[in-house]
């Protein structure tokens, strides 16, 4: 199974690196859409849609969306920060909010429980995350940034993953994901930031100094853990064990990015705070 995430993980960065190079800010948009779409087209299914009718006009409904907020974020042309900040304001408001569901699980299944929550939910999780990816790609050296997200993002998790199955002793939350623990938390925050300031140093990123990339990556790595926490909250209340199928080794795409989805607004919304502008 190891190999198995190896090999599916080692393809997905190769088509990811490609993109980023390779493709126009408008292009990306529509490739990164195409796999919320699909993560939409999975969390359907967590959120309790019954009939595959049901299913394709949730996933119109992100489609519809993502263009109106593409076009009134001014990435039609130049993107109004004045207009994107607020949407990342409110996506870190309700992570925040998710953070207390998570903590309150299961008795605060009775807040989100519902089919029309959940499917609120999923609106809430994926399509700020887009937006921000999006933004943090109109950067001047935005494929550097975004490259920057993914690397901390699968670091807090292999810290995570490694130093939890080392020392893990203490569970994080025993309700909602039993295998994680808070010397896994520990070991993969203290990875994250330990990459972040190495990066900065290396790339002499001038625009920012040591301390607002301490301070980016921590948040950055606490908000991932919390995106994989709620995605292991509503598959466990679901009844299920991955979002999909459609990559072997990983189940689905939903799994696979459940950390981007709470990291990716926290971190736009770090580089807007500490000055950086597109």
């Amino acid at each position: 199974m190891l190999k198995q995430r190896i090999i599916t993980a080692l393809v997905l960065v190769a088509i990811l690196i490609s993109a980023v190079i390779y493709l126009s800010l408008p292009m990306l948009a529509l490739l990164i859409g195409a796999v919320v779409l699909i993560a939409a087209w999975e969390w359907s299914d967590l959120a309790g849609c019954a009939s595959r009718l049901a299913r394709v006009l949730y996933v119109a409904a992100f489609g519809v969306s993502m263009l109106a907020l593409f076009i009134y974020s001014g990435f039609d042309g130049r993107p109004e920060l004045a207009k994107i900040q607020p949407v990342l304001g409110v996506a870190c408001l309700w992570w925040a909010i998710a953070l207390l569901w998570i903590k309150g699980y299961p008795q605060s299944a009775v807040l989100w429980g519902t089919g029309p929550m959940l499917g609120l939910m999923g609106v809430l999780v994926l399509v700020p995350a887009w937006l921000a990816v999006i933004f943090l790609l109109s950067y001047e050296q935005g494929t550097l940034m975004f490259l920057a997200m993914i690397v901390l993002v699968a670091c807090a998790d292999i810290g995570a993953y490694f130093t939890g199955r080392q020392w893990g002793r203490r569970k994080l939350a025993i309700e909602v994901s039993p295998g994680k623990s808070w010397e896994g938390f520990w070991g993969g925050l203290v990875a994250c930031v330990g990459v972040a300031l190495l990066a900065a140093w290396w790339l002499d990123l001038a625009r920012l100094s040591l301390p607002g990339v301490a301070a980016i990556a921590v948040s950055g790595s606490l908000a991932s853990v919390v995106g994989d926490l709620l995605e292991s909250m509503v598959k466990r209340h679901r009844g299920v064990k991955d979002s999909g199928k459609l990559l072997p080794g990983h189940g689905g795409f939903l799994d696979r990015i459940d950390g981007i989805t709470a990291a990716a607004p926290v971190m736009a919304l770090g580089l807007i705070l500490a000055g950086w502008q597109p």
